[in-house]
């Protein structure tokens, strides 16, 4: 039985397709039918006019507070700058899917299972679950008749995610131009949309342009790629860099909601793209990582609650400077501590922000004190004027 994907493969790269059936011929068996699809007939429009019509619902995916994240049946994206979090932020839906006892496709142009799975891992994926139901493709050739059959073997599971990893390198494995917008129609046609007529969410990860002034609502390449979308396409912006040891942060923008069910969850944004939600993965170690999709409300909650603790930091600097300034001598630390009134956690952390700005000079003092003087303007001119 001839798949989407095995007939998307004869279309786009000239597969000899088996020989046409012969009735005059007793060797040759009858081939299976396969009623194609009717699409051209003018469609029943009685349950959108007697309002029994439901609009797809983003139930693929969540963010903590359970509001979902992509539309299933339908072309999804997320875009970023390279190590925004793009990948974590499709892995946590991953999971949560895995979790839910639903496979998932993990269709992947750019890493290698590893670094994938070790993620998932991280994650608190439970190993059993990942190996029977996330179903991890690894392509490094153009797809022929035997790849389309292993691919729709994986399909054939009703997949309700499928990640495409990599679109620009998985176009170029095709032969395919990245800004010919026939070409980004063609790579959809062939590939992603025989993915999405399997009832999964397809979820596509992408680049944007480098420059932040040009980069707008688009990912990179021919515009195509966002005009094409039927789901919705989330760009990343970077906070702070995700690493071993550190904590990530990403906001999550809305470039995009098609169906139009996304949007009211999050917030409006001068940038004209709705805040929806904040990526925050927490990396302890190597092995383990605790991963959030906070709401837009929760984090502005967090967000104000960073300002008034800056707020008090900043405020405690001044006193330390004003210590210093009006000491005849040096100061150590506890001495800082004797004159300036708060804890002494934050004394501590303004006063090693202030020597790491170079607002305070820190030099040895007797018994393995250090001492804190406010820099000689003198002294530093001339390293200034060099810089």
């Amino acid at each position: 039985m001839t798949t989407d994907i095995s007939a998307s493969m004869d279309a786009y790269f000239g597969v000899e397709e088996e020989p046409p059936y012969d009735p005059g011929d007793p060797n040759q068996e009858v081939p299976p039918q396969e009623p194609a699809p009717r699409t051209w007939a003018a469609q029943d429009l009685r349950s959108v006019l007697n309002g029994t019509y439901t609009p797809p619902q983003p139930s693929v995916g969540q963010r903590d507070d359970g509001v979902g994240l992509f539309y299933p049946g339908r072309m999804n994206s997320v875009a970023s700058e390279s190590e925004a979090g793009k990948t974590w932020f499709a892995l946590i839906a991953c999971l949560q899917e895995i979790n839910n006892g639903n496979h998932v496709l993990y269709l992947d142009f750019e890493d290698d299972a590893g670094g994938v799975v070790g993620r998932l891992l991280c994650l608190g994926g439970v190993p059993a679950d990942i190996l029977e139901r996330f179903h991890y493709v690894r392509p490094e050739n153009q797809m022929g008749p035997v790849d389309a059959v292993d691919l729709e073997a994986v399909l054939q599971k009703q997949p309700t995610l499928a990640i495409v990893d990599g679109v620009t390198e998985g176009m170029s494995l095709f032969g395919l131009e990245l800004k010919d917008n026939t070409d980004i129609a063609k790579f959809g046609r062939m590939l992603l949309r025989p993915l999405m007529n399997s009832g999964a969410a397809v979820v596509t990860l992408d680049h944007v342009v480098k420059s932040a002034e040009n980069r707008g609502r688009y990912s990179i390449g021919g515009v195509h790629k966002l005009n094409g979308l039927n789901g919705v396409m989330y760009i990343l912006e970077n906070r702070t860099p995700f690493g071993i040891g550190v904590t990530g942060k990403s906001t999550i923008r809305v470039a995009k909601d098609r169906p139009g069910q996304i949007r009211k969850n999050g917030l409006s944004h001068s940038s004209g793209m709705h805040w929806y939600a904040d990526l925050v993965v927490k990396s302890e170690s190597q092995e383990y990582a605790e991963a959030h999709l906070y709401s837009p409300r929760v984090r502005d909650e967090e967000a104000r609650e960073d300002d008034e603790d800056l707020k008090r930091i900043n405020g405690i600097k001044r006193k330390i400077l004003d210590a210093i300034g009006k000491a005849r001598e040096p100061l150590t630390g506890k001495g800082v501590e004797d004159r300036v009134v708060g804890k002494a956690a934050d004394i501590r952390r303004a006063l090693a922000d202030l020597v790491d700005s170079g607002q305070v000079a820190a030099c040895p003092g007797p018994r393995n004190a250090t001492l804190h003087s406010i820099p000689d303007p003198a002294s530093t001119a001339p390293n200034e004027a060099a810089a």
